[in-house]
């Protein structure tokens, strides 16, 4: 019956169905501005997001066993109050945290003050979004303690030099040690962790980059990349003949040291400010003769002038005789 209600409506009208579409279409588009537009504008409003917290404590997990709720007063557009509706039945966003952020508490609760959660606000709610206040003055997360150990990094280099350059000393690694987490029985057998291969080639002046470090099956390290440096220097060669002499020989003692005369190779920095030659001298303590074996000896240099960045010895060993000894 309402349908020849509807039609004889219609017909008194004169409306034709033409008619009706255009109007639900434009009653529609009315609608749809008008909908924009409001969810265009700024609103206040609180915003919640549940949080799985990420940081690098010594001695923890490196991930919170607990999320929680984090509530904002917000302000923003309607379309970003949208999306966050219901947002809090969803996923934890896992956030990584710098580990000065984090304050200890108790034991493995370790909590972030809403100051410093502030500047997390991109992570949390996404952009677009200007913070009012949080609801909470504090945030607490529980990082399980974890096994864990200090080791060294050890670089794996291949390193070549230009003619007549080389290293000023060892390669320079920072950090140079890191933090392993795992079980007992994996941390027990290892004592250095290495990082992947640093090739470089050819080289004529210092050098530095970052590398990563091999990584191990079930266990975490504190840092996955090291910083590397390496000071080079172009060298000059200057070859010099010393005597070996000896040093804190008891009295009614008489040791002879054969070779007495070794020749010395020293590589200095270039320019070479002055020959360094006849600062050095080298010797043989008599208390290292009495715990060598054999009589065999290293001689020993007296302060490197500066500038000196390393030098060969022929021979490097030598033999040392007590008189009265066989």
């Amino acid at each position: 019956m309402w349908k020849e209600w509807l039609h004889n409506l219609l017909a008194k009208g004169n409306i034709r169905g033409r008619d009706i579409t255009v109007f639900v279409m434009s009653l529609l588009l009315a609608f749809s501005i008008w909908l924009i537009h409001n969810l265009s504008l700024d609103y206040s409003s609180t915003m919640t997001v549940p949080v799985l917290a990420e940081c690098n404590i010594e001695g923890h997990s490196n991930r919170s066993s607990n999320s929680i709720v984090i509530a904002a007063r917000c302000r923003t557009t309607g379309f970003n109050l949208l999306k966050n509706r219901n947002k809090s039945d969803r996923k934890a966003v896992v956030i990584h945290f710098a580990d000065r952020d984090m304050n200890h508490v108790d034991g493995e609760i370790y909590g972030i003050s809403s100051n410093e959660l502030a500047s997390y606000m991109g992570e949390l709610f996404g952009d677009g979004v200007r913070l009012e206040s949080f609801l909470s003055e504090t945030f607490q997360f529980r990082f399980p303690f974890e096994n864990n150990k200090k080791v060294p990094v050890h670089p794996v280099k291949v390193v070549s030099f230009k003619e007549q350059y080389m290293a000023m000393g060892e390669m320079n690694l920072q950090p140079d040690s890191v933090i392993i987490y795992g079980e007992p029985f994996q941390l027990d057998n290892i004592d250095r962790v290495f990082t992947k291969t640093i090739e470089l080639p050819n080289l004529h002046s210092s050098v530095h980059g970052a590398v990563k470090i091999e990584p191990i099956a079930g266990v975490r390290m504190s840092d996955t990349e090291v910083k590397y440096s390496l000071g080079i220097s172009r060298f000059v060669e200057i070859s010099t003949d010393v005597v070996i002499s000896l040093r804190n020989v008891p009295s009614g003692k008489h040791v002879t040291v054969y070779p007495s005369v070794a020749k010395v190779v020293y590589r200095c920095a270039f320019p070479l400010s002055s020959d360094p030659s006849g600062e050095v001298h080298f010797y043989i303590d008599y208390k290292d003769f009495e715990k060598s074996k054999g009589g065999k000896c290293v001689p020993t240099p007296t302060r490197l002038p500066e500038g000196v960045i390393s030098y060969t010895m022929i021979p490097e060993v030598f033999d040392c005789i007590e008189e009265g000894k066989q």
